[in-house]
C-alpha cells in the first residue's frame, strides 16, 4: 500500500554567532528511514542515520558551550529515503539566504569508520577537503583515511550543492555491512571512530569560523 498524505518535518535549530550572526555553518542529518515493510519486517535504521543524526545532536550540544563568531545551524530532515525531499523543500523555502552559508557539511552514515571516511564534494572544494585531511594528520590521524569523492546525488547536500551552497557530504568506511535492511540496528552498530569524527568535525567547523 502506497500512502501519499504522509507529512515529514524539518526540523531546525540554532546558535548565533558571537561576531558574525548573519553568516553560518551547517550541519545536516536525515532522521527519516525505511521503517516498517508490511506488517511483520522492520529496518531499524541504526546506521542509516540514527548515527548521523546522534553526531548533529552531539556537535549541537558542544557549540551550544562553545558558540562560534558564525551561526552554526543544525538541520534535521525528513524525507530523505524518498528522494532527498526534505532537503529538497528546504533550499526552495529557507530560512535564511543560502548565499550566507560559509559551509554545509552533511552526516549521514556515521556508525563505522575502521576503513575511514568518504567526502563527497571532496574534489569539487579541495581546499576544504585537503583543510580536513590536514587537522586528521595533525591530530595524529583520528581516521585511518580520508578519501576523495565527486559530485554524488545521494544525500541530503545535494539540493544545496545544486544552488551552488558549498558543501560536503561526509560517511563512514568499513565495518558491518548492514544498510537498508533488518540488520541495520543499534545492538550491531559499532560506532568505531565516532568520538574521533566528533573531533574532526569540530575543529574543522572552528578553523572554517576563524
Amino acid at each position: 500500500e502506497l500512502k501519499t498524505d504522509v507529512r515529514a518535518e524539518n526540523i531546525v535549530g540554532s546558535i548565533p554567532g558571537t561576531e558574525k550572526p548573519d553568516s553560518f555553518i551547517v550541519f545536516t542529518a536525515h532522521y527519516d528511514h525505511l521503517g516498517k515493510m508490511g506488517e511483520d519486517v522492520y529496518f531499524p535504521g541504526a546506521n542509516d542515520n540514527a548515527s548521523g543524526i546522534a553526531m548533529l545532536l552531539s556537535l549541537a550540544r558542544y557549540f551550544k558551550e562553545h558558540p562560534l563568531r558564525y551561526t552554526v545551524v543544525f538541520i534535521a530532515f525528513g524525507g530523505e529515503e524518498v528522494g532527498l525531499l526534505g532537503s529538497q523543500y528546504y533550499v526552495e523555502h529557507p530560512y535564511f539566504p543560502l548565499n550566507k552559508i560559509r559551509f554545509l557539511t552533511n552526516l549521514d552514515i556515521f556508525g563505522t569508520g575502521d576503513d575511514g571516511i568518504q567526502i563527497v564534494n571532496g574534489s569539487i572544494h579541495p581546499k576544504e577537503f585537503e583543510e580536513i585531511k590536514d587537522i586528521n594528520l595533525r591530530n595524529k590521524q583520528l581516521v585511518k583515511e580520508v578519501k576523495v569523492r565527486g559530485e554524488a546525488a545521494n544525500s541530503d547536500h545535494y539540493p544545496f550543492h545544486k544552488k551552488g551552497v558549498p558543501s560536503f557530504f561526509i560517511y563512514t568506511l568499513g565495518g558491518i555491512s548492514a544498510y537498508h535492511d533488518i540488520n541495520d540496528k543499534a545492538e550491531s552498530l559499532p560506532l568505531t571512530e565516532f568520538e574521533d569524527l566528533f573531533k574532526l568535525l569540530v575543529i574543522f567547523a572552528t578553523e572554517l569560523d576563524g
